[in-house]
């Protein structure tokens, strides 16, 4: 394998932490999304040898990425995706009861409108 290959794939732990993080998830969170444990996902990241073959493609769909991105063998793209921690809570609400939703729906709009309101005023 080129050096230069080897150095891309000795940086695989720190990329996984990144994007892991870029994407919204705890270690625990990505454990679960990809069917292992929370001790596995932080080796992952803290040694050199990137995650098992098998591992890689599930990683990367869940982080959102292809597995040439997220083993450092292409550049990542910037996109503007939601955030995954907004969408897990998203359909976490759409299982609710429909009083429940109103009410999480309720404060939401509270949020928003307060946050409008601080900006009409920074701006004004």
């Amino acid at each position: 394998m080129p050096k230069q290959a080897v150095e891309r794939l000795a940086g695989v732990g720190a990329r996984l932490a990144e994007l892991r993080k870029r994407a919204g998830y705890t270690q625990q969170e990505l454990a679960e999304a990809v069917q292992t444990t929370q001790r596995m996902i932080s080796y992952y990241e803290t040694q050199a040898e990137p995650p098992p073959s098998m591992l890689l493609p599930e990683l990367a769909r869940v982080l959102g990425v292809s597995v040439d991105q997220l083993l450092g063998l292409a550049a990542l793209k910037k996109s503007r995706l939601p955030d995954s921690r907004v969408l897990r809570r998203l359909q976490q609400i759409e299982a609710l009861e429909p009083g429940e939703k109103r009410q999480v729906l309720q404060v939401l709009d509270a949020f928003i409108e307060r946050g409008k309101l601080k900006k009409k005023a920074a701006a004004g």
